[in-house]
């Protein structure tokens, strides 16, 4: 059943006169004569059978009724004042704030930049390193790339980006301490970029919990993990997103053909209301077409190398490289 709403000439002439105070001003406003504003709040008043304002000379002040309907109108007519400015913006110019994992940006999204400032030049960017979900509501920033499980409440998401967990190692550490089956690692430190549990569910496929670990550093983000093992500071798990240019320029290696599905996901996630700004609407469809150009590529790293399962006997290794 349809909803029973008020014509909305009365309802803009009763906002106005309730904001000023006066029916001279509030018909100044609206480029309309005094009685056409006094006529549209008599309907008003008619159609709702209520008063909304008591009138003293000049000055009109509003009735509990009037008092009560004010903020629901006012806030309805802000609503689409601010949805008129964010459809008429410019979908090719202007700036635009994001929110990104850091590994994603530093990995992923800045070798990019190039192609997203050739499409769109006129498109300023603010790229902010943050996973923190506040960064939703927060209103200085457009729009996230997140990684979670998509239980954000009350905003438009959509899934970006599964991805695939595997070990990752520098050249100069695996030649000098070799990686030859999972029981090796326990010679190395293990490098976290979250509380464990990636790890965990790795060596879980590799039936290799009951490994003995020793040396462990906590560096907070899989971007800070994956940088200290370029530098040779132990193994990290990588994944197939951010460690693929890594993997490519040879600045890691894999040592085992295992990977296994992350616990979480990448996630493009806003504000409701800003999903159909055209400046973020042009983002999304570039991060979407991105993904899917890096996924039709036959020589991708990693996604055609890596074989994923939950479960697997000890691995093995021949000359640093994943046996075949």
């Amino acid at each position: 059943m349809a909803k029973r709403l008020p014509p909305l000439n009365p309802l803009r002439a009763f906002e106005a006169t309730a904001r000023h105070g006066s029916l001279t001003k509030a018909a100044s406003e609206l480029n309309v004569t005094h009685g056409a504003v006094s006529h549209q709040i008599k309907a008003l008043e008619q159609s709702l059978g209520v008063r909304l304002f008591e009138r003293s000379g000049q000055r009109v002040k509003l009735t509990p009724h009037g008092a009560e309907l004010l903020p629901a109108v006012s806030t309805a007519f802000d609503g689409i004042a601010a949805a008129t400015q964010r459809l008429t913006r410019p979908a090719s110019s202007g700036a635009l704030s994001v929110s990104c994992v850091p590994a994603l940006l530093l990995l992923w999204m800045t070798p990019r930049l190039g192609s997203f400032t050739a499409q769109y030049p006129d498109i300023q960017l603010t790229l902010i390193p943050s996973n923190d979900p506040r960064d939703i509501r927060a209103p200085h920033i457009d729009v996230c790339v997140h990684y979670g499980n998509g239980s954000w409440t009350d905003c438009w998401m959509r899934k970006w980006s599964g991805l695939e967990l595997f070990p990752v190692v520098s050249p100069t550490l695996i030649n000098n301490r070799p990686i030859r089956t999972v029981r090796d690692l326990a010679y190395h430190v293990f490098l976290h970029g979250d509380d464990g549990r990636e790890w965990h569910t790795w060596l879980a496929a590799a039936d290799a919990l009951d490994l003995e670990r020793g040396r462990r550093h906590h560096l907070g983000d899989a971007r800070m993990a994956a940088e200290a093992a370029v530098h040779g500071h132990g193994v990290a798990l990588g994944d197939s997103v951010t460690a693929s240019a890594l993997l490519a320029r040879g600045m890691l290696v894999a040592p085992f053909s295992l990977s296994v599905p992350a616990v979480d996901d990448f996630y493009v996630v806003c504000r409701n209301e800003m999903r159909t700004t055209p400046i973020v609407q042009v983002f999304i469809d570039w991060l979407f077409a991105e993904k899917a150009e890096d996924d039709s590529r036959a020589d991708a790293p990693v996604a055609g190398r890596l074989v994923t399962r939950r479960k697997r006997p000890a691995l093995k290794v021949v000359g640093g490289k994943p046996a075949s």
